[in-house]
This record gives C-alpha cells, sequence and structure tokens, in this order.
C-alpha cells in the first residue's frame, strides 16, 4: 500500500480512499487541484492496485492496520478528515469505529454498506470474478462491455453519468492494468463484503457525514441509520457516486460538511 501527498501540510489534513478495484489517479486526480486549495491532501493507493510496487490485497483489515500505522507515524493519530467513495466508505466506517486513531469528519460517499456471509460472499466472488476481472484489466470481457456499451450509447442523463463513472474506474484512460493480480481483486471483492463495519457507531469528537445519493434507494438510508449512530444525511437527488464526478461542486461539498469556507 502506498499513501500519496499533495498540498500544503499546514492545512487540514483530508484522506481519500479510492472504490472497489479503483485506481488512485484515476479515481480521484480530477478533484486534487481544488481540493489542495483546501487541505493537505492523502490519497491512499491500496496494496495490489499500486503500478509502482508488487503486492497483494489481503484483506480489508490488513489495508486499515497499515493506514492506521501510517497515520500514528505521520500523523500524530489524527486526521481532520477521511472520504470514502464506495468501498472506501467501509475503510472510512472501520477506522473511526475501531478507535485506534481519530477522525474529526469522516465522509461516506454513497457507499453500498452491504454485508453478506463469509460464504456468500465467496460464492458472490466466485461468480463476478470470471467478468469483472477482465473488464478492470482491460481483457474485456463479453458481457459486461456490451451491457456497460449499452447503457453509454442510450442517449439520456444515465448514459452520460456511466461514461463519466467508466473514467473512474480507468476505462479509456490508456492506463494498462493488468498490474492488478486476480488475487488482490478476488481479495478485495470478498472481503469487504464480509467485514462487517459494526452498527450505530458514535466516538465522541467524530461527525460522520454520508452523501446519500437518492437514486440509489431507500434501503441504503436504512443502510446508513444502522451504521452510524447520529449521522449527518447530506441528500443528492443523484446516482452512487454522481456527486464526485463533478469536481466543483464535490469540493465545495466537502468544504461544506467540514466547515471550511
Amino acid at each position: 500500500m502506498k499513501i500519496y501527498e499533495f498540498g500544503d501540510k499546514n492545512k487540514p489534513s483530508i484522506m481519500l480512499f479510492p472504490g472497489t478495484c479503483c485506481y488512485w489517479k484515476t479515481n480521484f486526480g480530477h478533484v486534487l487541484d481544488g481540493l489542495q486549495e483546501h487541505f493537505h491532501t492523502l490519497v491512499v493507493s491500496y496494496s495490489g492496485f499500486d503500478d509502482t510496487e508488487n503486492s497483494t490485497f489481503i484483506s480489508e483489515l490488513d489495508e486499515v492496520l497499515k493506514v492506521e500505522n501510517y497515520i500514528k507515524d505521520k500523523l500524530d493519530g489524527k486526521l481532520f478528515a477521511a472520504y470514502g467513495c464506495s468501498l472506501g466508505g467501509s475503510f472510512v466506517s472501520l477506522l473511526i469505529g475501531r478507535q485506534n486513531i481519530h477522525i474529526d469528519h469522516g465522509i461516506i460517499g454513497s457507499s453500498d454498506m452491504d454485508q453478506a456471509p463469509k460464504w456468500l460472499a465467496k460464492l458472490e466472488t466466485a461468480i463476478m470474478m470470471p467478468m469483472f476481472y477482465p473488464f478492470i484489466t482491460g481483457k474485456e470481457s463479453g458481457i459486461l462491455k456490451k451491457v456497460f456499451e449499452k447503457k453509454m450509447n442510450e442517449g439520456n442523463d444515465s448514459s452520460e453519468y456511466m461514461k463519466k463513472f467508466m473514467e473512474i474506474m480507468g476505462k479509456g484512460s490508456g492506463i494498462d492494468f493488468s498490474f492488478i493480480s486476480k488475487e488482490s481483486m478476488k481479495n478485495q471483492f470478498c472481503t469487504d463484503l464480509y467485514t462487517s463495519v459494526g452498527e450505530h457507531i458514535n466516538v465522541p469528537g467524530t461527525t460522520i457525514h454520508v452523501f446519500y445519493a437518492k437514486k440509489m434507494g431507500e434501503k441504503y438510508l436504512e443502510r446508513y441509520r444502522k451504521c452510524f449512530a447520529d449521522p449527518d444525511i447530506c441528500e443528492f437527488d443523484l446516482q452512487h457516486e454522481e456527486l464526485l464526478l463533478d469536481a466543483d461542486r464535490w469540493v465545495h461539498e466537502v468544504c461544506r460538511v467540514c466547515g471550511i469556507n
């Protein structure tokens, strides 16, 4: 695992956590300039998903421990803010709930917070990997390629959303993602499903903000209220991580919930 730092270290620190199988540059590259105006910005690049090292993603908790050690060693055990994109929301939740480090503002980016028994997680992973791995690494899976191409060519708001979301996933970036191993992808996908983040998380001095995308459905709102004792629900009439696709608006909302002008 690597953590990339940008901007003035005298400014409040914010740590960004990528989504499932996402490369840190394509996930957050478009917001870094705007964010650095207000924050000392750190971006996590998960083990097995960084092209500068030869590593394997073992488990979600293994990565959380590495992040905790980094924050203790480099940041005196404290973060002003942390943002979790999709899968990254689980990381932020675990870091807050374990209370080995302290985060003032935890921001959950329309994460699905899905949980499953280990046997079901392994089954779902076994079903998804033959399609998902070739698609992410550029060795296109026929099924997923056709599904996403159809959605992107429908000529409506959803197709524009899908095109931008695929950019975050690295599609069309020209980057060779063959450095991501099947083992890393399988372990990330599976351990996220069965690793419990806890319920009714409530830590003194920490505010949890949820960027709730209404178009995902009310069942996700119920999950947030189950995971967190008193979350600040920020409601948007958008789809999953659609807010993040609009860099200026996303930076504005991050600053707003953190109380930074």
